[in-house]
Order: C-alpha cells, then sequence, then structure tokens
C-alpha cells in the first residue's frame, strides 16, 4: 500500500513540475502593436551623504552647470565656482514603457551615475524629463527617492554601507524608482488595430517554441488559424468567428505553452550570480586570472595543492563550477571573466550573457 501511495505522489509531482514549466502565450510574445516605448532622460540626484560627484575644480563641470542651471529656473544666480557638488550627482534615466500607458500613468525608472559619485544611496532624483529621442518633445517625467539594492552582508553581519564602493564593496552607482515614472503626454502607437492578421513576435526566438505557440492556439481555437512565420513570429488571422482582434488576443494570451529550453548562462558581474537553463556542463579547460589558477579536466604533473587554485573533472556542471569559485572567494568580476575565457575558447558551448 506504501509503494503504491508513494507511486501516485511521484507521479503527481512529476505532473505538478511539468505544468509549472509551461508559460502563458502572453510571457512569451509581444503582439505586434504592443512594442514597449523606451524613454531617456538626464537628471541630477540630490541629497547624496557625500557621496556625489566632486566639485567643480577637480571633475564634474557638467554636474556644476546642471545644478546652476536648475536654481537659475528660481531665480536663483549663484556663480558655478561657489558650489560644491558632494550631494549630489549627475545620472541617466531610462524606463520601458507599455504603449497603452495612458496621460498620468506610473512606471517604473532606471537611474545611473555618469559621474564620478561614489554612491547614490539616500539620494532624490530631481524631476527629470523623459524623451523617446534626443532633441524630441519629452513624454514623461520621474522623481523621487532612490532605491539602492543592497550588495552583500559586511562580516559584521550587518548590511554594507554607502562607502561599501571605497572598501571593495559592490558600487553602488545604480538604482531604481518604483513608480517614480509618470506618462505626461499621449505616447505614440497605432491610432486604432490595423486590418488584417495578428503577428506576435516572440520575445526570445526559438523555432521550437514557435512551433509549439502556433499547435496550443490552434487547439485552443479549434481551428488553423496560427502559423510560424519564422523563429521569431507567428502570425495569427482575425477572420470569421474570430474577427475581434482585441477578444482574439486576449483570449489566446492565457493560452499555455512548453517552451523549448536551450543553452544559455546568464551572469551578473556585480553581484557574481550566475544563473544556467539547460543541462549545461564545461569541457576542459584552463584559466589563470590574478591568484586564482582554474583547471577543468587538464593533466598535469604537479599534485601540489596551492592556494588559489582550483581543479575539477571535465564534464563538471555550471553549478558545480559557480560553488568551486565562491569557496575561493572568487570576486564577481573574475567569477565573469572565467566564464568568458571559457566560452571563448570552447570550454562552454552554451549562449553566455554577462550584465
Amino acid at each position: 500500500m506504501n509503494r503504491v501511495l508513494a507511486t501516485v505522489l511521484l507521479a503527481a509531482m512529476l505532473c505538478t513540475t511539468a505544468h509549472a514549466q509551461d508559460l502563458a502565450v502572453h510571457d512569451l510574445v509581444i503582439a505586434d502593436q504592443a512594442v514597449p516605448v523606451r524613454l531617456m532622460g538626464y537628471g541630477i540626484v540630490v541629497g547624496l551623504p557625500g557621496t556625489g560627484d566632486r566639485a567643480s575644480r577637480h571633475g564634474s563641470e557638467e554636474t556644476v552647470q546642471s545644478i546652476a542651471n536648475i536654481l537659475r529656473r528660481f531665480n536663483v544666480q549663484v556663480p558655478p565656482e561657489w558650489l560644491n557638488t558632494r550631494n549630489a550627482a549627475a545620472v541617466l534615466v531610462t524606463a520601458e514603457v507599455s504603449p497603452y500607458l495612458r496621460p498620468g500613468g506610473q512606471f517604473d525608472v532606471e537611474v545611473s551615475s555618469i559621474g564620478d559619485a561614489r554612491s547614490l544611496r539616500g539620494g532624490t532624483l530631481w524631476m527629470t524629463p523623459l524623451v523617446a529621442d534626443v532633441g524630441g518633445s519629452p513624454l514623461g517625467s520621474a522623481q523621487g527617492a532612490l532605491l539602492v539594492a543592497v550588495d552583500q552582508p559586511a562580516r559584521s553581519g550587518a548590511w554594507s554601507s554607502a562607502w561599501s564602493g571605497a572598501r571593495g564593496g559592490q558600487p553602488e552607482t545604480t538604482a531604481r524608482i518604483p513608480a517614480g515614472g509618470l506618462v505626461e503626454v499621449q505616447l505614440p502607437r497605432a491610432a486604432s488595430a490595423p486590418a488584417g492578421p495578428a503577428h506576435l513576435m516572440l520575445r526570445r526566438p526559438n523555432a521550437t517554441t514557435a512551433t509549439r505557440i502556433a499547435a496550443a492556439i490552434n487547439k485552443a481555437l479549434a481551428d488553423s488559424v496560427a502559423t510560424v512565420d519564422d523563429p521569431g513570429q507567428v502570425t495569427v488571422a482575425v477572420t470569421g468567428a474570430n474577427a475581434d482582434r482585441t477578444a482574439l488576443l486576449a483570449r489566446i494570451s492565457t493560452v499555455r505553452v512548453a517552451p523549448g529550453r536551450s543553452g544559455r548562462i546568464v551572469i551578473d558581474a556585480r553581484s557574481g550570480s550566475v544563473v544556467a537553463g539547460g543541462d549545461i556542463v564545461v569541457g576542459e579547460g584552463v584559466v589563470s586570472i590574478g591568484a586564482l589558477a582554474l583547471r577543468i579536466g587538464a593533466a598535469s604533473s604537479d599534485t601540489t595543492k596551492r592556494q588559489g587554485q582550483v581543479d575539477l573533472p571535465a564534464g563538471t556542471s555550471v553549478q558545480a563550477l559557480v560553488a568551486a569559485l565562491h569557496a575561493v572567494e572568487t570576486p564577481p568580476g573574475q567569477i565573469a571573466a572565467i566564464f568568458q575565457a571559457l566560452h571563448d575558447v570552447g570550454a562552454i558551448s552554451a549562449e553566455l550573457v554577462i550584465q
């Protein structure tokens, strides 16, 4: 009886796992009229605790001039040479916005320092106009308190402070402002849905995924309306009972599909995190970087184990490689460089993405 129960539970777990890997069509594609609008702007972050850009005579004259221009708008005339900008930093602001977001809608923005600021922690973005093209009219604006991700705990157990970049930690020169952007005018998009078929563009082109999407849509609609144009696009005919384009897209958006998996490794060079998809193994290779010597499946007559030396068998998994590198406290930047070197010599054949 226990054996039967165990078999049933195992089958249920396998079914649950298989179902959990299925994704809705809207997570895999972008409709032809829903391409996001990218916005950008140049702004100033203020309120920093002495971690901003340097004073004008030492470095960032652009930051000083920008602050002087802002004050001039409020009829405050201050000579640029009088300003000390250690509590301010020049930044670029970027965002991706749905073209269907109306005026008054809010969206998240990313903020990145372009000067020599040590940290953006504790700062507030001054209201920044956002444009789709350099020199174009503003489509929105952004402002608000910056949210800087915590990189790692300090040795004492407390989280790293704003000065962690100066002490060898990860720099805090990028930040987010959740709902910090505001759409102020109508975003560019087609006035109405065009006649003809609907085109679904895959977020990650893949022939297997495109074929499965078309098959799943045809099965759900009980009609052969979806066809694969190429690995990056599926076309759905809008005719007959499915003449309502909006209703058709809403219906097929929830259809679930098991996407094709491909070998892909994504590395965050700032935190050292590594995410691998598919069954990826690492072949033979030797990498020497700084004080670290990594050997994967490489024969050597030297049997003496030295500090900073990592030996792994050929065919080791990405997970085992990352664990070995973390065990010898390899810096995040070096982890990315090691994976890039192994990819260049052919020890890793999967697609490599370093962020």
